[in-house]
């Protein structure tokens, strides 16, 4: 006879599913983007980031996202993906965020209009082998 599984949670964790989880994931990681986005450009803010006693002034977003403390699970991928950028490029955290967030915006409006989730990644990645295909086609040796 099977038992069903134990699963052990700390007290407190939320334990939502489906569409309004994914909903919630977004919106954490756009709210991160929110920070990020304003530093880009030539007109770019500096953010200023407070840690009781240590006070840091930047507008670089490898070193935003590091003084973030940022525990939500979906948006721990997003230092993830900024970290992976800076220890392989050295530069472009801020815009791989960006352009991240951008994609999940994109995403958001599928989900909440009933679309399911592998539909929208089947999309996106039909969607980047079209890009690499034109980039190909326009590349210059």
């Amino acid at each position: 006879m099977m038992r069903p599984p134990v699963i052990l949670l700390k007290e407190g964790t939320d334990t939502s599913q489906g569409k309004p989880q994914l909903i919630s994931n977004i919106n954490a990681c756009t709210a991160i983007v929110e920070v990020l986005q304003t530093t880009l450009g030539p007109r770019g803010l500096d953010k200023l980031v407070y840690e009781g006693h240590k006070t840091t002034i930047s507008n670089d977003g490898a070193t935003i996202m590091n003084l973030l403390d940022i525990v939500h699970p979906a948006a721990r991928t997003l230092v993830d993906i900024a970290r992976s950028q800076d220890q392989t490029v050295g530069d472009g955290t801020t815009s791989v965020v960006v352009l991240a967030g951008s994609f999940l915006q994109e995403a958001k409006q599928f989900i909440e209009d009933g679309v399911h989730p592998n539909i929208v990644i089947r999309g996106f990645r039909n969607a980047c082998t079209l890009a690499r295909k034109l980039i190909k086609e326009v590349e210059v040796d």
